[in-house]
């Protein structure tokens, strides 16, 4: 097929360099303030970013940045006082970091299977995962959607198990509850975690991540085992690690956390043209939203039905336009987690989506006529 987009250079999966060109200046004077100051670690731009970030998600949340968002995860974990051989649930269908840091504690992570549409956490699956050595759950808000965030709640609350939400690709999203209140994702379980790699819908210029909780005490643990586990120098009261977020990728952050909102309508707005220039092709299932809870697309994921989910990305490819499967292996499949307790057909639902699932481009920089191009091109597989 001949080639549909001469462009140079190539249309991008995410557009970084178009989103940081628009905010040049703001970010060159940031991190010339924070390199004047040379405080480059817990400079000022730390505390002011963690408070700006919590102002944001909310009266009450304390915010706890860090090096990484796995390191966010491991630090949620720790401060739970949870001892090994306890299982901690989640979900199969996810990037690896969410069971890797359970694994890494000398937890057992306890692997479910996912909702056909939305992807979030199967909570029929969760209650017949649960037993009397289960102590926490950690939903996986993917693609920048919620799970069913109230019943898990309810169900957690039942069973005595904490909630920690992996809220990485959903930073930005909210829950509307049945009373009506409607709260950030990250904020409604005990422990929030989010990531700021560069491609996040709030990314800095290498890695970072934040804690989240409205629980003053766990906050202060946060901070303690982030710091080695010291509150005082040289004081070392709980066994703890290094991780902290740069004060230049704090500065950053503070810049981009301003437009955080700006951006999520950009994608919004971007998923909404993908969704009027797929409609009624058959084969294909643009993004299912859960009516309770927003969506800030850090992707835009089809499923693609009938075995065709290859042969479309080579068709993108050839056209010029990237795609990328998240996820292409489940975790169950993966030789790091693989347990006796699954059988082959444990997981139906993921196992699938591994072999369906494709991501189109998605960034906040996506203009209509790049779009077009691409539905076109999707438009003309389908077609012949």
């Amino acid at each position: 097929m001949a080639q549909l987009l001469p462009f140079n250079p190539p249309i991008p999966m995410v557009d970084l360099v178009g989103q940081h060109a628009r905010i040049q200046s703001e970010l060159d004077q940031a991190l010339l303030r924070a390199s004047h100051q040379a405080a480059y670690i817990q400079g000022p731009d730390v505390a002011a970013f963690a408070q700006e970030l919590s102002a944001y998600l909310g009266e009450g949340v304390h915010t706890i940045p860090c090096a990484n968002g796995t390191d966010a995860l491991q630090i949620a974990l720790m401060s739970l006082g949870l001892q090994p051989g306890d299982e901690v649930i989640t979900a199969t269908f996810t990037y690896v970091a969410t069971a890797e840091v359970i694994a890494l504690l000398g937890l057992t992570p306890v692997l479910v299977d996912v909702e056909p549409d939305t992807f979030g956490l199967n909570l029929d699956q969760v209650r017949l995962a649960l037993t009397p050595r289960t102590k926490a759950i950690v939903p996986v808000h993917l693609y920048g959607q919620g799970v069913a965030m109230e019943d898990l709640l309810a169900l957690a609350a039942t069973a005595g198990v904490h909630v920690v939400e992996d809220s990485a690709q959903a930073l930005g999203a909210r829950y509307t509850l049945s009373d009506g209140r409607s709260m950030a994702l990250g904020t409604l379980g005990i422990i929030g975690c989010t990531s700021f790699f560069p491609s996040k819908n709030l990314g800095c210029m290498g890695d970072g991540g934040a804690l989240f909780t409205r629980d003053a005490a766990l906050a202060e643990k946060f901070r303690m085992i982030a710091n080695h586990g010291q509150k005082v120098k040289y004081r070392h009261d709980v066994v703890g690690c290094n991780s902290r977020l740069d004060t230049l990728q704090a500065a950053v952050l503070r810049v981009k956390l301003a437009r955080l909102d700006e951006y999520a309508a950009a994608r919004q707005r971007a998923a909404a043209r993908y969704d009027a220039g797929l409609a009624g092709l058959e084969g294909i299932q643009t993004p299912v939203r859960r009516p309770e809870s927003t969506h800030v697309y850090h992707q835009y994921t089809l499923r693609i039905a009938g075995g065709f989910r290859d042969a479309l990305a080579e068709h993108l490819k050839a056209d010029g336009i990237p795609t990328m499967i998240y996820y292409p292996l489940p975790l169950h499949r993966q030789l790091a987690y693989q347990s006796k307790r699954y059988s082959d057909q444990s997981f139906p639902v993921a196992d699938q989506l591994c072999a369906e699932v494709l991501s189109l481009p998605m960034h906040t920089e996506l203009t209509e006529q790049t779009q077009e191009l691409i539905i076109q091109s999707i438009q003309t597989f389908f077609a012949s």
